[in-house]
């Protein structure tokens, strides 16, 4: 889904109907907590342990709690622009036990369950199916976007579903729509809860309401290529791209000045041009660290959510996954999705 530098253009397409049942052989225990193997390779800090929870997935992309404490699990399933992806829905009691609830995806990046209701984004189309599998209905289709993806789905406390349109340029402004997070109440059209973003692909909320946002840049701007970002969003924050960028660095190709990027807010932390902030979740075991996978850089960092006077500097907290996409906070143990080798991880405090 992503190239060496930048993420892969996503998504377009139908989502098919099947509803098949698929039991899969896989040599790793349950996601309800049963016996499960631990992982050669991969390194955490002194006190935490690491778990396989699944394997032979194909691909896979976002990670969200399902019914009846199932996993919903969406994967591209094949190359990248094919009609192959899926959302897969994994038994709570055995992993390897999986249902196929909707197919014939193109590169899906989000999946997110919302009471009776699945939502699916592919490239520039968001549709909704049950949670039983089966026909997906498009809700919107032809989103502005940036020829890239529009990254993962979230819901906030008041059951509003939480999406991106990635952004693209007219002239030195954003174009009409894009490069918004958007919030789409039940029965209502959607509202841009922020502007300014280039790709906001990913979010969180911690335990004190506070929205955090993953901001992943391409490109260059007058010459150099941009930092990605960790930002908190309010209700109608600007973040001013495409004339501001980083942490608040005017852009003068795009006419941007000191003064419009000082109304900006300012990231809780920079990293790397094409580090790739795929995902940020709430450490299960300190909830005033957040933890963001960088998938180009092969790790996932932490990060204090304490808000200063400016950027805090990233720690490297996880090593030797070769693409690690999506974070889920379930519980006391932290889920990861390994996109390249397939597998869904559980990291864990060690007891004692």
């Amino acid at each position: 889904m992503w190239s060496s530098t930048s993420p892969a253009a996503a998504v377009a397409a139908h989502a098919s109907l099947a509803v098949l049942a698929a039991v899969l052989t896989a040599a790793v225990a349950g996601c309800s907590g049963d016996e499960a193997a631990t992982v050669d390779g991969v390194e955490v800090p002194d006190g935490y342990e690491v778990t396989l929870i699944a394997d032979g997935l194909d691909r896979p992309t976002q990670l969200t709690p399902g019914p009846d404490g199932s996993l919903l699990v969406a994967q591209l399933n094949g190359a990248e622009g094919e009609e192959s992806g899926q959302v897969l829905r994994l038994d709570p009691g055995d992993s390897a036990e999986r249902t196929v609830l909707f197919d014939g995806l193109v590169t899906p990046t989000g999946v997110v369950a919302i009471g009776s209701d699945v939502w699916v984004m592919e490239q520039r189309r968001l549709s909704r199916g049950a949670v039983t599998g089966g026909n997906l209905e498009v809700v919107f289709d032809e989103l502005p976007y940036n020829d890239r993806s529009e990254g993962t789905l979230s819901v906030d406390e008041q059951g509003r579903l939480l999406y991106n349109t990635s952004g693209s340029v007219d002239g030195v402004e954003a174009a009409e729509g894009s490069g918004v997070l958007w919030a789409l109440a039940p029965g209502s059209e959607p509202e841009p809860l922020a502007t300014g973003f280039k790709h906001a692909y990913a979010r969180t909320f911690d335990d004190e309401g506070t929205l955090w946002q993953t901001e992943v840049s391409d490109g260059t701007y007058d010459g150099q290529p941009p930092p990605d970002e960790l930002v908190a969003v309010e209700p109608g924050d600007d973040f001013g791209w495409p004339q501001c960028i980083g942490d608040r660095q005017p852009v003068e190709s795009y006419e941007g000045t000191q003064e419009r990027c000082a109304d900006t807010p300012r990231p809780q932390a920079l990293f790397a041009p094409g580090a790739t902030p795929t995902s940020v979740a709430v450490a299960p075991w300190d909830p005033d660290v957040l933890l963001v996978a960088l998938w180009n850089e092969r790790r996932i960092v932490t990060v204090d959510r304490t808000r200063g006077d400016g950027p805090v500097r990233p720690e490297t907290f996880l090593t030797g996954i070769e693409r690690p996409q999506h974070l889920l906070a379930d519980g006391e143990r932290l889920l990861i999705t390994d996109f390249e080798d397939g597998r869904i991880l559980a990291v864990t405090a060690a007891e004692g």
